[in-house]
């Protein structure tokens, strides 16, 4: 069904513009019209989501961050990792 899907958007991609319309039935009332740009965008937004919370959910399991060369098996690392990535957050509040 995944590749079903794929394909069915290849398509979709391929033979529209962006400013092609589009509708989202689940979407709320007044915020349904919308274009094959606009689809993708969010698309790119949460894949790219969802890919970061693989990452991780496989830094968790291997220890591994960056470009799977470094071991981080201790607390300490993990508190500090942890501050970092808060303190990146916070930096957007």
């Amino acid at each position: 069904m995944y590749r079903q899907a794929c394909a069915h958007s290849d398509v979709t991609v391929g033979s529209l513009e962006l400013s092609s319309p589009g509708y989202v039935a689940h979407w709320a009332d007044g915020d349904r019209e919308t274009t094959l740009g606009v689809l993708l965008i969010r698309m790119v937004a949460e894949t790219s989501q969802h890919a970061g919370h693989a990452d991780i959910l496989r830094e968790q399991l291997d220890g591994r961050i960056g470009g799977n060369t470094t071991v981080a098996a201790d607390a300490a690392f993990w508190d500090n990792r942890r501050a970092q990535v808060q303190a990146a957050a916070d930096h957007f509040r």
